[in-house]
């Protein structure tokens, strides 16, 4: 799917996503990644859900993001708590979906100011 933005911005947003990719100011890529309205940190390193674990996470924590959007894949499914506790206990917010609705999630929250984290398996 290809998504349109409605105006010029210097932030991160999601130009598209499908099967196997998504699409980031229209560069494509492959392989779990860690977007931020100002970075964007490639190859992270949780390549599937069975291999997540909690460091994965506290990754996340030095980015002082106010809330991760995680996406999951192309099925929706839930971590254990113990993976994003961490998280929890810095009052860093934590949403799970499948990295489609993550992407379209992420832009509405970018696009209001929000600093929102989205921590994708592709």
């Amino acid at each position: 799917m290809k998504l349109h933005l409605s105006g010029f911005s210097e932030q991160n947003m999601f130009t598209g996503y499908g099967t196997g990719y998504v699409m980031v100011n229209q560069t494509r890529y492959e392989r779990s990644l860690i977007i931020l309205p100002d970075r964007i940190l490639e190859n992270w390193e949780a390549a599937t859900f069975e291999q997540l674990t909690a460091e994965h996470f506290e990754l996340l924590l030095p980015l002082q993001p106010e809330m991760v959007l995680f996406g999951t894949g192309a099925t929706l499914r839930f971590p254990h708590p113990s993976l994003t506790k961490t998280l929890i206990a810095s009052k860093i917010g934590v949403e799970v979906m499948d990295t489609n609705a993550v992407c379209r999630t992420y832009n509405i929250l970018t696009a209001e100011g929000r600093r929102v984290a989205a921590a994708l398996l592709i």
